[in-house]
């Protein structure tokens, strides 16, 4: 229908202006009495149609005039056009929606999505839901939408904090293997080595020297490691899987080990790479960037984050040719993408896929979270926590919430209000932590979500299933309302793919509730005549659909029975 439409305006376009590469792009009115469509086509093209913007607008209303399925078109504002769809246009064009429900069939060359990113050896941390979290979402709705997805944990598995890490296991450690430690017991020996070293400035040498040793070969170190990576590897599979989070792979940075190297020797030959000082290696830019020299490479010959994200950048390249790279990370990380992005553009790669997801800082509305003893608010501890807070909340309802698993309910609806709770809000801006909003059965959350779709398949469960509506002659204002909100489904995908901001996806869900909520309070259901029965039947299974797909994306599940 969409499409159609636009073709109509853009057609009279360029047989009145001779205007052939407009895009015609549709919003929906704040108000229902605006209509159910508008286009600032006439706003966008004034300039090169040298005409104002109302008279093209009237051009083009004189035009949709002539389609079959408007019922009612006109200018409003400065230059706005405005459009009324018959009933049976609407109605039809809900399969468009239902169709925007099913992943499509994947093809193209391959986007790498990049988050999480943990360090080895220490827990998740409550800051690690951003980035993990809104990077799930950006995945999960690329691959919907039918591209083809790798989903990369790069974590931090090599470099001198394995060094201080054996340091503390040998001088504090009670004698097991490395293999037998948790995660949990290989930070409290890795703060305990930064404390020490107050005392005794020679443990950062003997740090360094064992790290050389591990880079050299050395077995023993060699088996340290490995089990290290694989304990921490083990405890964070519990907690993805939680959270509905996936990869495809985990190449991390000790996969780029033996890659460095022709990436050092290729930046020297090139000039790109100059030496700096105590004999280290660096990248420089221009005066105009601000950005301070890249340090590539230390005086000692020590390899850095950035060689290996240098030479990590060069293997995606090679092996995947990708059509994007997308990597989320905190904000802090910025400085350090764009250093690293100049380089490699020095170095000849064509990076214009890539892009630096950013995400703001997790702040707390509850002080006591962010003040508790420890440096590490831990990642596992908030899930259950989150959980038990669910527990209680399914309690204080009491026989208002029904299920046959109250505790399976508790588990979907506690984790699920955390994740839905982060990826609701802008990413672009500090995140805000706050237990009450996250759980409250009212507003932007995951238990308002999750009620609403056990609601809508509670009605049509006892209605016997939906059925195509009868042909509709006539909407009343609260089914044209909900029509027109699940119309946006297929649209609010890509915008929220094409932007990178699930919290899109988030809002268009909220306001899908509401709008389905209002209908469900003002006109019978079950109790009405044909055709109407019909068409309130199909429109609660459509937004039943719609909320699971939506909310499937942003990694929240929702039950069918509350």
């Amino acid at each position: 229908m969409f499409s159609s439409l636009s073709n109509a305006v853009k057609n009279v376009l360029e047989t009145e202006y001779g205007i052939d590469d407009i895009a015609v792009s549709w919003e929906r009115p704040q108000e229902v009495s605006h209509g159910d469509l508008a286009t600032p086509i006439a706003l966008q093209v004034s300039k090169k149609a040298s005409k104002s913007p109302k008279e093209i607008a009237e051009v083009v209303v004189s035009a949709l005039s002539k389609e079959d399925s408007i019922e009612r078109v006109e200018v409003a504002g400065p230059g706005y056009v405005n459009i009324w769809l018959t009933p049976a246009a609407l109605v039809a064009a809900l399969g468009s929606t239902r169709q925007a429900c099913t992943a499509k069939v994947k093809s193209g060359a391959p986007v790498i999505v990049e988050y999480s990113q943990p360090n080895i050896a220490k827990p998740l941390g409550a800051h690690h839901l951003l980035t993990t979290l809104f990077g799930q979402s950006i995945a999960n709705i690329y691959e919907h939408l039918g591209y083809e997805v790798i989903k990369w944990n790069y974590m931090g598995d090599w470099g001198t904090q394995f060094g201080k890490l054996s340091v503390a296991v040998s001088k504090w450690g009670d004698g097991r293997a490395a293999s037998e430690y948790t995660v949990d017991e290989l930070l409290e020996l890795y703060v305990k080595f930064h404390n020490e070293v107050e005392n005794d400035d020679t443990l950062e040498g003997q740090a360094r020297a064992v790290f050389k040793k591990l880079e050299d070969g050395d077995t023993e170190l060699r088996a340290f490691w490995e089990d290290i990576v694989a304990t921490t590897k083990s405890a964070l599979t519990g907690i993805y899987d939680q959270l509905h989070v996936s990869f495809d792979t985990d190449k991390s940075e000790s996969f780029y080990e033996d890659k460095m190297e022709p990436i050092l020797k290729a930046g020297i030959k090139a000039g790109v790479f100059k030496e700096g000082e105590g004999g280290s290696l660096i990248s420089e830019f221009s005066e105009e960037s601000t950005m301070p020299p890249y340090l590539i490479r230390k005086g000692d010959g020590a390899t850095l984050y950035s060689t290996r994200d240098i030479a990590q950048m060069r293997y995606r390249l090679d092996e995947y040719k990708p059509q994007e790279i997308l990597i989320v990370t905190d904000i802090a990380q910025k400085l350090h993408f764009e250093q690293l992005a100049a380089t490699c553009v020095q170095l000849g790669m064509d990076i214009t896929g890539f892009e630096n997801v950013l995400v703001g800082r997790m702040r707390y509305a509850d002080k006591s979270m962010s003040t508790r003893k420890g440096n590490v608010l831990k990642l596992d501890e908030v899930l259950s926590e989150a959980v038990k807070k669910a527990e209680e909340k399914i309690a204080e309802h009491g026989d208002q919430i029904q299920s046959d698993n109250p505790q399976e309910l508790a588990q979907m609806m506690g984790i699920g209000a955390v994740a839905y709770g982060v990826v609701s809000q802008n990413r672009k801006q500090d995140i805000v932590f706050d237990w009450d909003k996250f759980l409250s059965f009212e507003g932007n959350s995951a238990p308002y979500l999750q009620y609403t779709h056990a609601r809508a398949r509670s009605v049509v469960e006892k209605a016997g299933g939906a059925t195509q509506p009868q042909k509709i002659s006539q909407l009343s204002e609260k089914e044209r309302l909900l029509l027109s909100t699940l119309l946006q489904f297929d649209r609010v995908l890509e915008e929220a793919r094409k932007n990178h901001m699930p919290h899109i996806l988030a809002n268009f869900l909220f306001e899908l509730c509401q709008d389905y909520n209002t209908f469900y309070n003002a006109e019978p259901i079950l109790k009405a005549e044909e055709p109407a029965r019909s068409l309130r039947v199909h429109l609660t299974d459509l937004t039943a659909d719609v909320i699971k797909t939506g909310a499937k994306l942003l990694t929240l599940s929702v039950p069918d029975r509350m």
